[in-house]
């Protein structure tokens, strides 16, 4: 079977600076993969690129056997493709409902069948009971949750998660956690993760990338990878391997 996410050779640059180099990976369906490496590394340009918000410099990506190189993010998350942001980026002056209702739309082309649609999703993630609270007014840890519940209402089928835990507390990144694995477990849903907490992406992800100034410098299991000398290097230096 065909992997759910192929990137091929991706590069992108800007105005001369290699953001991305020559990166290949696969993601098999029903995957958690973690994509870490220091700031800088490029895992946000990844994800800009594999969802259609930048344009590759070169390469390709392919997701469910469709090539969606260079195809806008309105074709790809069409495609089953969804995506969170680093800062969560609802309607602040909507409410939850309608946050979720708004990308229900894109299946559910009638008012009544995207509102039981977002209903769904809603009482999935555990929101329902804040349906009618406007987006600017819940917590950071909902604020996430609303963004995955986005993603979920467009009925994707693999899900670009950009530090969905970054500013949680234990105790939320904990609940996290579980509720990404229970989507992957009881849902299906695939993951590619960017996540700089070690023990969080060590938690959830059965394989890690890690990317440096652009390029990948390892692949494998996180037992394998977060004892990988040059991922040590990336992220504390020559010290941490000669000391």
């Amino acid at each position: 079977m065909a992997p759910i996410l192929e990137v091929d050779n991706l590069s992108k640059m800007y105005e001369g600076l290699t953001a991305v180099r020559d990166l290949s990976f696969t993601v098999e369906k029903g995957d958690i993969v973690g994509l870490i490496g220091p700031n800088g590394a490029g895992k946000t340009t990844t994800f800009e690129v594999i969802t259609g918000f930048q344009v590759a410099s070169a390469g390709r990506v392919v997701f469910n056997g469709t090539d969606c190189t260079g195809r806008l993010p309105h074709d790809i998350v069409r495609l089953g493709l969804g995506r969170t942001f680093q800062a969560s980026q609802p309607f602040p002056l909507f409410s939850a409902l309608e946050n979720v209702k708004v990308a229900a739309f894109l299946h559910h082309p009638t008012r009544r069948a995207a509102e039981q649609k977002a209903w769904e999703v809603l009482k999935r993630v555990n929101l329902a009971s804040k349906a009618h609270f406007l987006a600017k007014t819940l917590t950071l840890a909902d604020n996430k949750r609303l963004e995955i519940a986005r993603a979920l209402a467009t009925g994707a089928e693999m899900i670009l998660l950009d530090e969905a835990m970054a500013g949680l507390t234990p105790v939320e990144a904990d609940e996290a956690i579980e509720f990404i694995l229970s989507l992957n477990r009881e849902d299906g849903v695939t993951f590619l993760v960017i996540e700089h907490v070690m023990q969080i992406i060590s938690s959830i992800s059965k394989r890690i990338l890690v990317l440096n100034h652009g390029e990948k410098i390892a692949e494998g299991t996180p037992d394998v990878v977060l004892r990988n000398p040059r991922v040590v290097k990336a992220y504390l230096g020559d010290e941490a391997i000669l000391g």
